[in-house]
């Protein structure tokens, strides 16, 4: 089963479309493989796809824990206030009142939503929900994260 990241599975993991096998850290990984579609459909919150290279199940099983990645230009770029998950790794979080928390170093996907890993200097990284209620701004173009945390989670 694949778990699908997009907004569009529909068009990502159409039929003839192509999909590079990607690192946990959402990189191209380093053998440049391409896979392509042969089709896909949904299944328990996830999509099952058949692909032209993957023909046994022992195949399919060494394809756990990876990432499939669409090139930007085979995509719809996002609309005005959005921005893609990926291009959140390396902003800069800072707090309402300007001061740094660190940057983000890893987006997770959990049961509750999606949150930001920060990496702060001299400190232990910190996890932060990528919600309404804590992320108040992003400004994609100074790439900075604007937050409001909850009292007590920066400690």
């Amino acid at each position: 089963m694949v778990e699908s990241l997009t907004d569009a599975p529909d068009a990502v993991f159409a039929s003839g479309r192509r999909v590079f096998a990607g690192t946990k850290g959402g990189s191209v990984s380093p053998d440049g493989l391409e896979l392509h579609i042969l089709r896909s459909s949904p299944f328990k919150g996830g999509l099952i796809v058949a692909f032209k290279e993957i023909t046994t199940r022992d195949d399919a099983d060494t394809w756990k824990d990876r990432i499939f990645l669409v090139p930007d230009n085979e995509v719809e770029p996002p609309l005005d206030g959005e921005i893609f998950i990926h291009e959140l790794v390396g902003m800069r979080v800072e707090q309402m009142n300007g001061s740094a928390v660190g940057d983000v170093h890893a987006v997770l996907e959990l049961p509750q939503g999606l949150v930001i890993e920060v990496r702060r200097e001299g400190k232990k990284n910190v996890l932060l929900p990528f919600n309404d209620v804590t992320v108040t701004d992003v400004d994609s173009a100074a790439r900075v994260i604007r937050v409001d945390p909850v009292e007590g989670l920066l400690d």
